[in-house]
């Protein structure tokens, strides 16, 4: 047997080829906030305008979301995720022949409903294939390739618009999944028998008693885990959406350079998060209580989020890098963990359905923060828009501390 068929081993590879997917999934979406004065221009938009572009997006992501997991908790993850980023990467081409502004948003409609897989099947396999000491680590090398997308998006989308147009950028990030797909679908195994028991503890995943749908909603956990998505979310959606516009039309950096220092926040998120997650599994290593080990630590992330407030009043674009690295590194940490906690509160076989459903509730969050920017932000002004999103983490560890706790289901509370 090969190296590379030995379970201890494949588990990193299928990691990589997440990270990677998830790298171009969020370049994909970054591609309309990096060039939002270039689209506005081309298409005739207000900031009215951009909203509903990616509020069609946001709005088929949130209502894509629940079912992807239940298509994931049902039909497993190797089928489902193929099939998301071959959706996403033929919805990145149409994006880039499209050539009316209705044809361009009717792709991005269809990344939408193409991307959510993505997440609800990696937490599905970072859940089976790895124990709970190691599980913050490898979720967080995961959902990594999201900031390392936006990371590598300003630099790589300046120079490719620049260059050639901006209908080649999705064209290439279009070309780049397939590929992942492929790699996907060729290297993909669900578990074997002795991975999946230590991932489970002392139970397989098949014996492990799991929730149906509806028991799922009668649970005080899951109504807590969607209300923290729908109030911390919109905070990371304006990372990735506003914050590139911002820059450029606020701070006076033009899209090179954007493409210079743009992806600095990104950078410091992704160093700063999966730091963040290795200490909480280090804390569960020393013998803190999992579920504990990820609230102290996210409580923790969530006192720096409201130095967002900041912003308007210091109004160079310096100022605003620095303001928001540390803003993303609190947003990008909550993302990467949530679905931890997820995976620590409800059964297996139930976190992809979870993911799911929180995941929708997350993103409906963004579509009216999104609808609350686009409208207001030229009215009300950025300080009201900034001070407002300096109370969403708070509120989130509030409900983090008073709502979640493990959940177990009927049948294993009777044994």
């Amino acid at each position: 047997m090969s190296s590379f068929l030995v379970p201890s081993r494949r588990r990193w590879f299928i990691v990589s080829i997440i990270f990677f997917a998830i790298i171009f999934n969020y370049f994909d979406r970054q591609i309309v906030s990096i060039l939002k004065p270039v689209l506005k221009d081309h298409f005739k938009l207000d900031d009215a305008g951009y909203a509903i572009v990616i509020n069609i997006f946001t709005v088929f992501y949130a209502l894509m979301y629940p079912l992807s997991g239940w298509l994931v908790d049902k039909f497993g993850a190797r089928i489902v995720m193929f099939g998301g980023i071959l959706g996403w990467s033929l919805a990145s081409l149409g994006g880039g022949i499209s050539r009316t502004f209705g044809q361009f948003v009717f792709f991005r409609g269809m990344l939408g409903v193409a991307e959510p897989s993505n997440f609800t099947a990696q937490l599905r396999v970072v859940t089976e294939w790895f124990p709970a000491k190691m599980r913050a680590t490898a979720n967080s090398l995961c959902v990594a390739g999201s900031s390392i997308g936006a990371i590598i998006a300003p630099p790589l989308i300046a120079w490719i618009a620049l260059t050639y147009s901006w209908h080649t950028v999705f064209i290439f990030a279009g070309v780049v999944g397939i590929i992942i797909a492929v790699l996907w679908i060729t290297v993909y195994r669900v578990p074997p028998a002795e991975v999946a028991l230590e991932a489970a503890g002392s139970t397989s995943i098949a014996e492990t008693p799991s929730f149906k749908w509806n028991q799922l909603w009668a649970t005080k956990s899951l109504w807590g885990i969607l209300l923290i998505r729908f109030v911390s979310d919109p905070v990371w959606y304006f990372c990735l959406f506003w914050l590139p516009g911002y820059l450029q039309e606020q701070s006076g950096l033009s899209l090179s350079q954007l493409g210079m220092v743009g992806w600095i926040p990104f950078l410091v998120a992704d160093l700063g998060a999966i730091g963040a997650s290795a200490w909480s599994d280090k804390m569960v290593k020393r013998g803190t209580e999992p579920l504990k080990a990820r609230k102290i630590m996210l409580t923790t992330l969530a006192a720096i989020a409201p130095i967002c407030a900041l912003t308007p009043y210091l109004p160079s674009a310096f100022s605003t890098l620095a303001i928001f690295s540390i803003v993303a590194l609190a947003c990008l940490t909550w993302v990467f963990n949530m679905s931890v906690v997820m995976a620590e509160v409800f059964p297996v076989k139930n976190v992809a359905s979870v993911q799911g459903i929180a995941g929708g509730f997350g993103a409906a969050g963004a579509v009216l923060f999104n609808y609350f920017v686009g409208q207001f932000i030229g009215t009300l002004g950025a300080a009201k828009i900034f001070t407002c999103m300096a109370f969403f983490h708070p509120i989130a560890v509030v409900l983090l501390w008073t709502m979640i706790k493990k959940e177990i289901p009927s049948r294993q509370k009777e044994a």
